[in-house]
């Protein structure tokens, strides 16, 4: 899960839309730390709220040198920052239809941030409410601050988080080109798959040479092959994470 790269997972909600909003992001450093990341506006929309927890992580390591890799459960901002800005502002910020982009403001900073990367940023689009632990947490601390009820923000040694800190697995990820459509991504997943743990943080890998140079010579990792999600869990349980 961690290997050299930063990972984000952020989110929005809102009651009301427009109406009181919270956003929330999980960041996973590559020193197997996490920190979680929240707030509140009001009144505010879904897709401000959405687009604030990616602009607060990605703020948040501006400063760090590693690639970066987002997950995020909105279509709207994965084509957004990706795609769409490039007409909108080759259109004086005016939609196809000739309409004022909505949220200009925040795109802006979004996107500011997101050259400062350039090529050490990738977008991640996971369905929302599959049952990614991650994302799911990002929507619990989202909605509580929606609800004026501030969460309680993690922050410290990945194994003491709570929950999986696996990516998206396929069943858990969208093609972000369609959205409402099933993913194109396909796995080799033939076979089964690897599960490795190193110092409290797992991973998967699709073949054994990717498993094989993370945990060979590493005191105290575990490896095990599995051939489904279901048998994911149960090795996972043994190991007690």
């Amino acid at each position: 899960m961690m290997g050299e790269h930063i990972f984000i997972y952020c989110d929005g909600a809102c009651s009301g839309n427009p109406g009181p909003g919270g956003w929330a992001a999980v960041l996973i450093y590559p020193e197997n730390l996490v920190r979680e990341l929240g707030g509140a506006e009001r009144p505010t929309t879904n897709n401000r709220m959405e687009m604030m927890g990616a602009i607060a992580a990605l703020s948040s390591v501006q400063d760090r040198p590693e690639p970066v890799k987002i997950y995020t459960d909105s279509a709207l901002l994965i084509n957004g920052i990706t795609k769409w800005i490039r007409g909108w502002k080759r259109n004086g910020w005016l939609t196809a239809a000739g309409k004022p982009v909505v949220n200009r403001d925040l795109w802006e900073r979004l996107e500011t941030l997101t050259q400062a990367r350039k090529r050490r940023l990738a977008w991640g689009h996971v369905k929302g409410h599959t049952g990614h632990e991650i994302n799911e947490r990002c929507d619990v601390i989202a909605v509580a601050f929606s609800k004026g009820t501030k969460a309680d923000l993690y922050q410290g040694p990945a194994v003491g988080c709570g929950y999986s800190l696996l990516e998206p697995g396929p069943e858990h990820l969208r093609d972000s080109a369609a959205p409402g459509k099933k993913s194109s991504y396909k796995p080799k997943t033939k076979g089964g798959y690897y599960l490795s743990l190193v110092a409290g943080c797992l991973q998967r890998h699709l073949t054994w040479p990717e498993c094989q140079g993370r945990v060979i010579g590493v005191s105290g990792a575990r490896f095990k092959k599995v051939a489904s999600a279901q048998e994911e869990q149960e090795v996972v349980k043994t190991w007690g994470i």
